[in-house]
């Protein structure tokens, strides 16, 4: 039900966004329709730019393992790479899906290649979640790596999964907004 709702959504935006923009600008003063307008559409755009940040990561993620498994010489890297790359989409057990069928797959033709593919997978994946994540992701957003990570694990901490995907995008709106207004006092002064 919540794809069709979702599809469904996407179909109809333009006409979401025009009721809602109409809505709002009805039922509220038109300078708190504005700020209401501004905060909605730096929103929009950083979970745009996240979505994105995460697809770029999920790409370097998948390169960096067909990479490695080529130069290993592990059997089937390409799959396990695109296989990594896609899975690296889904918070959490993405990485531990990619590994787990990364590993029989390469088991089939060596047991022991599988068992250092999974030392070399969970050393990858270290350098992935703890350098590269938080520059591609935070960059893409507008936050260093250190406000990347505070907010992805505060967010996981909080509330899980879901709170690892929003709370990410969330510190980033507060973020440009706070900062804006913190700019406009000190110009003030």
């Amino acid at each position: 039900t919540g794809l069709i709702f979702a599809i469904y959504m996407l179909g109809q935006k333009e006409k979401l966004v025009d009721g809602m923009t109409r809505l709002i600008y009805g039922f509220t003063e038109k300078r708190k329709a504005n700020k209401i307008m501004k905060v909605a559409t730096l929103t929009n755009k950083t979970f745009s730019k996240f979505i994105s940040g995460q697809c770029v990561e999920a790409v370097i993620l998948g390169t960096i393992i067909f990479v490695v498994c080529l130069l290993c010489g592990f059997p089937y890297a390409l799959l396990i790479g695109v296989l990594t790359a896609v899975t690296a989409l889904i918070p959490i057990f993405g990485a531990l899906i990619a590994c787990v069928v990364g590993a029989i797959l390469i088991a089939i033709t060596n047991p022991l290649q599988a068992l250092i593919f999974v030392l070399v997978f969970v050393i990858i994946q270290q350098i992935e979640g703890n350098v590269i994540y938080p520059k591609v992701v935070g960059k893409s957003v507008g936050l260093s790596p250190l406000w990347t990570l505070l907010a992805i694990t505060v967010g996981g901490n909080l509330f899980g999964v879901l709170g690892m995907l929003i709370c990410l995008p969330l510190a980033s709106v507060v973020y440009s907004l706070l900062r804006e207004n913190v700019n406009k006092k000190l110009e003030k002064k």
